[in-house]
């Protein structure tokens, strides 16, 4: 168990707390190499949040499925999509100056998407103030699932106030080059001067899900943003994001 300090918010006037942490690889950890894991004094993730518990419990009815182990250092794949509720056209190169870039695969009607859908948009304002670029993009074939299609995009992201694109993946090759299995599924890429995006972090957005009464807290991936944008090792201990299936088209490759 490590002791690892935090805020109790992200507007100001937070107060500092000091807050069990446990890192999976901490206990395991010599003492002279804990000082490689991250320390920061401001973090999206509110331990407070802790006592906040749904009423009951929701059963979701939904296919489960866990993001694949990519390997780290996974250069980031070039793109090139629109997104629908501006019609702009953004690829990798858009986000070139940036030290950091979060991808993350959403969707419309997902389930375990709509779960964090507030808190991944609190958790990208706080962290795109930082200096992180974020994208969405959803890869839902829209014969199976017409609520995924990009006017319901459009619809969402100005609902939700997304503070990143929001961008459609008609041809589905986006989610076949980054290997992307479900929604959510979260991918960090870091960014040394000149070199690709590499992959530092594909895991998950914290323990919470739709029917487990957990709080959700963007633990997990808050905790490898910080670590990315302060210069430090983020830690190769990843559990998977677990979430609805992407919906492929009906007679195409997988």
């Amino acid at each position: 168990m490590v002791v690892i300090p935090t805020v109790t918010g992200l507007s100001t006037g937070a107060h500092l707390l000091s807050v069990p942490r446990t890192i999976a690889t901490a206990s395991r950890a010599s003492p002279s190499s804990l000082p490689s894991l991250c320390y920061l004094k401001k973090s999206y993730y509110s331990p407070q949040r802790r006592s906040i518990l749904p009423a009951r419990k929701l059963v979701i009815r939904a296919a489960r499925t866990e993001s694949k182990g990519m390997s780290l250092g996974f250069r980031a794949p070039n793109f090139e999509l629109t997104e629908p509720l501006t019609d702009k056209v953004w690829n990798l190169d858009d986000f070139e100056a940036y030290p950091a870039l979060l991808v993350m695969f959403i969707c419309n009607h997902c389930p375990f998407v709509i779960h964090l859908k507030k808190d991944i948009v609190k958790l990208s304002n706080f962290y795109m103030k930082k200096g992180l670029a974020v994208v969405a993009i959803s890869s839902n074939s829209v014969v199976t699932h017409p609520q995924d299609g990009p006017e319901f995009m459009a619809e969402d992201a100005k609902f939700f106030k997304y503070p990143f694109p929001y961008l459609y993946d008609e041809s589905q090759e986006v989610a076949r080059d980054f290997v992307a299995v479900c929604t959510p599924e979260f991918f960090l890429f870091k960014k040394d001067g000149r070199r690709p995006f590499e992959l530092v972090y594909h895991g998950q957005f914290d323990d919470s899900r739709p029917s487990n009464n957990m709080p959700v807290t963007g633990r997990d991936l808050s905790l490898a943003i910080d670590c990315v944008l302060s210069g430090q090792p983020v830690s190769s201990t990843q559990k998977p994001s677990i979430g609805c299936s992407i919906k492929w088209n009906p007679g195409g490759k997988q």
